[in-house]
């Protein structure tokens, strides 16, 4: 089989960026924001069927939380009866 010499080029180019520790970074790093993004869209979506549409400030809040802390969040929640609850959570964590 016979490739062009351009193909094989860039086929070889892109497997090195592939190996390279800044490509490896940047997809870390996309991984990672995706994951947060996933977590704080579930958990925003568990807290909107419990408790209804939250204000903003508390959106926020949410929003600046790590995944681990989203995690621990939706775990706690399922233990909340009130948005009050979740205002306590927010203030101990």
């Amino acid at each position: 089989m016979r490739f062009e010499e351009s193909l094989i080029s860039q086929l070889l180019r892109e497997e090195i960026m592939q190996e390279s520790v800044t490509y490896q970074a940047i997809i870390r790093k996309g991984r990672q924001q995706g994951k947060q993004e996933e977590a704080r869209s579930l958990v925003m979506r568990m807290l909107t069927r419990q408790f209804g549409n939250l204000d903003e400030q508390l959106q926020q809040r949410i929003g600046a939380l790590s995944v681990t802390q989203l995690e621990e969040l939706a775990l706690a929640l399922l233990d909340f009866h009130s948005a009050a609850d979740l205002i306590v959570w927010l203030d101990e964590n």
